[in-house]
């Protein structure tokens, strides 16, 4: 007996191919997917409006940033004395482009001051030196000013940037 299968070539076109089934669709099968995405797509609309609209309403803190970075703190005493007047006039005119004007504008002195320090937001540390370059900048005269160490000015510049980065206007 042999083991063997002699078959022509007329058996091998008798074959069929082997039936392979559709790949499958990626398309999502049912309705939740496409609620979800759609879903997914309103929110981050949603939050790029939003990112796009706190932009917008912090351009001045990004002006009164570029202004003060622009201020040269000198060891000249009367150019001193001048940035520092700029510093204090620069903290006026960021709180008036944030606040009412007729919350802010009135404000002198220790009533400014208070302000400065209730409106800080995460610069608490920074009121204390801004409330004495307030005093001067206001009661003090360009000599008293221009007395001032450098050190203090530089830290008074920081405490000034940090204010403006960081003071919290309620909504």
């Amino acid at each position: 007996m042999s083991l063997t299968h002699s078959a022509g070539p007329a058996t091998l076109a008798t074959l069929a191919d082997l039936a392979v089934p559709p790949p499958p669709s990626w398309l999502p099968q049912t309705i939740g997917w496409p609620i979800a995405a759609g879903l997914l797509l309103l929110a981050l609309a949603w939050a790029a409006w939003r990112a796009w609209r706190r932009y917008r309403a912090n351009r001045y803190r990004r002006e009164a940033l570029a202004e003060l970075a622009a201020l040269r703190l000198e060891t000249d005493p009367t150019r001193r004395a001048a940035a520092l007047r700029a510093m204090a006039a620069l903290l006026k005119r960021t709180a008036l482009a944030a606040w009412p004007r007729a919350q802010v504008a009135s404000l002198a002195g220790g009533g400014w001051a208070e302000f400065l320090q209730a409106h800080a937001g995460r610069a608490q540390d920074a009121a204390p030196l801004l409330a004495a370059l307030v005093h001067d900048a206001e009661y003090r005269g360009e000599a008293a000013l221009a007395q001032w160490p450098e050190p203090q000015v530089r830290a008074v510049a920081a405490a000034c940037r940090r204010w403006i980065a960081e003071h919290h206007v309620p909504v």
